[in-house]
């Protein structure tokens, strides 16, 4: 039987008679196919090579002095790998304030977060933050502290407390004296009395307290005390070398003629104190050092010392007067720009001095006092034994700087720091609404007039006796006190300006009269007006208002204003805290209003009431 002919190509028949097993008649698109499959096989697209591990870059050898390039991060390079090596993501460096949370959150048992308050306070916040766990300690450490026996100051100081707060029946240490005092003197905690041990260098300091707590006495009483021990000290010494040189003198007197005398001393030299204090105070005004200056002279009446109050009001005559006194200088209260321009003509007035107090340092070491300060810091540092720094807030660049300059300061800090206290009270006046329709001088004058109203009494005679009332309004801008003073003055009211412009004089005649009711004053009395009287302007006759800068809100004891008004919205949480903390000093309880107008922060107003409210601190 004869086999049909094969359709195969010459080589296919080869091939087929070639393998033992017979192949299969196959069509010629199976054929292409079975050779393409022939053909080197193509991984698969879900298969690995077996490189991928390798690294791309051939190894650095010894002699290659430029590293190689590092490759940007790829966000699909992770994916091309044998293992998942992937890098966590780069952790950011907590801050100071993190620090601090996780510290006391630590201290508590407790590592939740709290959430952030005041968000809106946020932008305009440029105070340093106080960790909360350090206020709850320095509270529990002074909270059984309740007389100024307990002191271990002299017994004449202690007497003289009384005579320098005088209208007080109870008068017991405040926070900031229970904080600063002892640390101060040099107390130990656990034994309570003070350490004989001198210490050797200078102690630094920085006190920080609400205002109105009494920071002046706290820093004067430890001073004073330092220096009348000083004294004592002093003339031991000067006792026991006047003994050794009379008896060398007899001693050489037997030895000579016996007729021989030494001549007396000449009454024309200076006392050895003269221009010479002992301790500075500086403070950034005049107003401030006829403040700290009278109550030294209260201490001085028990206590005896002599002290100097000099600034820029008082003429050349009282100033020289003053610092060359024949009787000698124990302290000097001056700003930083007299004190300075006196010690480039006499050096020696910085060279005895071993307490340094700076009051107002946020202030006195901003840009505008910090190189006059910082020179009078360095000249009187090689006899300086203490430097205290006293401020009611501590802001972000205040404290940068003492961590650069005094790494080593040590920090006494109320429980309350920057906290306005709850006893004063902040109410709100909207000045877009009815009556005033977006006039803030309106607004201002008729809630004076309201203040002044509420206070007046009447009497069965018909005349109405009214008590006198002092309230302060704090504007942003100078040229605008003097705008808002001269509309309430057309309102009837009587209000002054005080700024920069106004001279030293009568700035201190103004404030002068904030300080308290003078002897011989008398609030005014008003007759009821008959009704066939001629028509006149009313007179708001019980009421003395102040328009002003932050210039009257540091340090200034308006221990008489009862209300603050807010004209503008301050900028700052510090600035709120200095405005507000004019009244409601010394434990009184005061009320504050702001004026809240078109274009001003309302959701800043409202967290500064709830911290208020809540006795939190603005930070």
């Amino acid at each position: 039987m004869l086999r049909p002919t094969s359709r195969l190509c010459p080589f296919c028949e080869v091939r087929s008679i070639l393998n033992t097993k017979p192949s299969p008649i196959q069509s010629p698109w199976q054929q292409s196919r079975h050779y393409g499959q022939l053909q080197r096989r193509k991984p698969s697209r879900m298969e690995l090579s077996p490189n991928v591990g390798r690294t791309r870059d051939p190894p650095r050898s010894m002699t290659d002095s430029k590293p190689p390039e590092k490759k940007a991060v790829d966000p699909f390079g992770n994916l091309n790998q044998r293992e998942a090596r992937v890098q966590p993501p780069p952790q950011r460096k907590r801050t100071e304030l993190e620090h601090k949370q996780a510290y006391n959150a630590r201290e508590r048992g407790s590592s939740r977060k709290r959430p952030e308050a005041f968000k809106a306070l946020k932008m305009q916040r440029a105070l340093a933050p106080v960790p909360y766990g350090d206020r709850a300690a320095v509270k529990s450490q002074i909270s059984d502290l309740e007389s100024f026996d307990e002191f271990p100051l002299l017994p004449s100081l202690k007497k003289a407390i009384a005579d320098a707060l005088p209208g007080l029946e109870d008068v017991s240490p405040t926070p900031a004296q229970r904080v600063a005092i002892p640390a101060l003197l040099g107390v130990d905690d656990r034994r309570r009395k003070r350490n004989p041990v001198e210490k050797k260098g200078m102690e630094q300091f920085l006190l920080a307290a609400e205002t109105g707590s009494g920071k002046t006495l706290a820093y004067l009483l430890p001073v004073i005390d330092a220096i009348k021990r000083a004294e004592v000290i002093e003339a031991e010494e000067e006792a026991q070398a006047e003994a050794a040189e009379k008896a060398a003198d007899a001693q050489a007197n037997k030895r000579t003629d016996m007729f021989s005398l030494k001549s007396p001393p000449l009454s024309t030299d200076p006392h050895p104190t003269s221009a010479r204090p002992r301790a500075i105070i500086l403070v950034p005004t005049a107003e401030l050092v006829v403040q700290v200056g009278q109550l030294a002279k209260a201490l001085s009446h028990v206590v005896k010392f002599r002290t100097a109050p000099i600034s820029a009001a008082n003429t050349a005559t009282v100033i020289r007067s003053r610092l060359f006194s024949p009787s000698g200088v124990d302290v000097v209260i001056s700003t930083p720009h007299l004190l300075g321009s006196i010690a480039e003509s006499n050096p020696n007035i910085l060279s005895r001095v071993t307490h340094l107090v700076i009051d107002e340092a946020d202030s006195l070491l901003d840009r505008s006092f910090s190189p006059t300060t910082s020179a009078i810091i360095d000249r009187s540092t090689p006899s300086l034994r203490q430097l205290i720094l006293c401020s009611a807030t501590i802001p972000r660049r205040l404290d940068s700087f003492l961590e650069k300059r005094f790494p080593d300061i040590k920090r006494l800090v109320t429980p309350n720091l920057h906290a306005i206290p709850r006893r004063v009270q902040l109410g709100v006046v909207d000045v877009n609404k009815e009556p005033y329709r977006g006039n803030k001088d309106l607004a201002c004058a008729d809630t004076i007039w309201t203040i002044g109203r509420a206070t007046a009494e009447h009497s069965d005679e018909g005349t109405e006796h009214v008590e006198l009332k002092r309230i302060i309004v704090f504007v942003n801008e100078r040229e605008k006190a003097v705008e808002v003073a001269d509309y309430l003055v057309t309102k009837g009211i009587d209000a002054v300006a005080l700024n920069r412009d106004t001279s030293g004089e009568r700035a201190s005649r103004i404030l002068a009269s904030f300080k308290g009711l003078a002897k011989g004053e008398e609030a005014p009395v008003a007759e009821p007006a008959a009704s066939d009287a001629p028509v006149r302007r009313r007179r708001l006759l019980n009421t003395k208002v102040i328009v002003t800068t932050d210039l009257g809100s540091r340090g200034i004891d308006t221990l008489a204003v009862r209300h603050v008004i807010l004209y503008d919205v301050p900028h700052t949480t510090i600035d709120f805290i200095h405005r507000l903390g004019r009244t409601g000093r010394m434990g009184r309880r005061g009320r504050g209003i702001v004026l809240v107008g078109r274009g001003d922060r309302t959701d800043v107003v409202k967290e500064v009431r709830e911290g208020m409210f809540k006795g939190q601190a603005l930070i």
